[in-house]
């Protein structure tokens, strides 16, 4: 029996070295509209579908999809109605573990970018406005010793953590916002002692970076609104590797204008690829495409994870990396 896996978008070698040596691969010449994409997942032409974050598999493809998997070239699967999935016995794999680091580096960057106003400066210096050094020439904020406040404290956070504590900063965290759990000192591990657990309202209140590691549910979705960005100081920054619409990002737009909050570092967006109107006119943002997870290295690893468990599935077999749907 031939192995067939559709691809909505080319992924890099080990992943698509396997999966051409497993079976036939079909890769799309262009990103698919929804309806395009049903229709080719209906078709019985394929076995296994290799989806992108940009791919919706809801519920009205799943219903009449004729897969024996779906695997997600993602850890996040906000994209992917699960319950549909488990429903319809269709299994669903992510890429998780390997993408941790380099996410947690670009939160750190995004700290040190906006408080040094590095898009700004490096602005200046191309625009030939450099002329020398001054005692007041583009003063930013302080990262060491500054109070870094986590939403959510999993794996990425808990790296985020580690890599501020080396600044010198302390680390405020609150591991399931809005809602509330008390981390145990046996699960903090490394961070007890280092790492401190505080009530949401707190978190916001007292960080000078809020840096944002929750994953996209109905209870996360514009965890910061206006109500949150004004709880926060005027001088602290926002910053996002998580999923954009956990920012209701007008609202952040607005924020940012009347110097509610003093900036913000974006990798992520909630309309993406765009942007809420006026957010790339503010100077106090530094606004990535989504490279969270954009090494080299960490891609051809999220490919290989991603082919494993797309063949694992045409097999038959438990996929190396399943998500399981929501517990009601």
């Amino acid at each position: 029996m031939t192995l067939r896996f559709l691809l909505t978008e080319r992924i890099p070698d080990p992943g698509l070295r396997m999966l051409h040596e497993a079976g036939d691969v079909t890769v799309l010449p262009s990103p698919p509209g929804a309806a395009e994409l049903r229709g080719l997942c209906a078709s019985g032409d394929f076995d296994v579908l290799l989806s992108q974050l940009g791919d919706a598999v809801d519920a009205q493809l799943l219903a009449s999809a004729q897969l024996r998997g779906v695997s997600n070239y993602a850890v996040g699967v906000n994209n992917i109605d699960l319950a549909a999935a488990a429903s319809r016995g269709i299994p669903v794999g992510n890429t998780p573990g390997v993408l941790t680091d380099a996410t947690a580096d670009i939160a750190m960057l995004l700290m040190l970018g906006t408080a040094r106003r590095v898009i700004e400066a490096d602005a200046l210096v191309r625009a030939g406005k450099f002329n020398g050094w001054t005692p007041d020439l583009m003063l930013g904020g302080d990262v060491s010793g500054q109070v870094l406040g986590l939403a959510g404290f999993g794996r990425i956070a808990r790296a985020t953590a580690r890599r501020a504590l080396g600044f010198g900063m302390e680390v405020i965290f609150s591991p399931r916002p809005p809602a509330e759990r008390i981390v145990s000192a046996a699960e903090l591990g490394e961070f007890a002692g280092k790492a401190t657990q505080l009530p949401w309202p707190q978190v916001l209140a007292r960080a000078d970076f809020l840096s944002l590691h929750v994953p996209l549910a109905a209870e996360t979705r514009h965890l910061m609104d206006a109500a949150a960005f004004a709880a926060m100081k005027s001088s602290a920054f926002l910053i996002n590797t998580s999923r954009g619409p956990v920012v209701a990002e007008r609202d952040l737009v607005e924020a940012l204008r009347q110097g509610v909050i003093a900036g913000a570092g974006l990798d992520v967006y909630e309309h993406e690829p765009a942007l809420a109107p006026g957010l790339a006119e503010l100077p106090n943002t530094v606004l990535l495409p989504h490279v969270g997870s954009g090494t080299v290295a960490v891609r051809a690893k999220m490919a290989g994870l991603a082919a494993a468990n797309a063949i694992a599935m045409v097999r038959g077999e438990t996929p190396p990396h399943p998500v399981m749907p929501p517990q009601k």
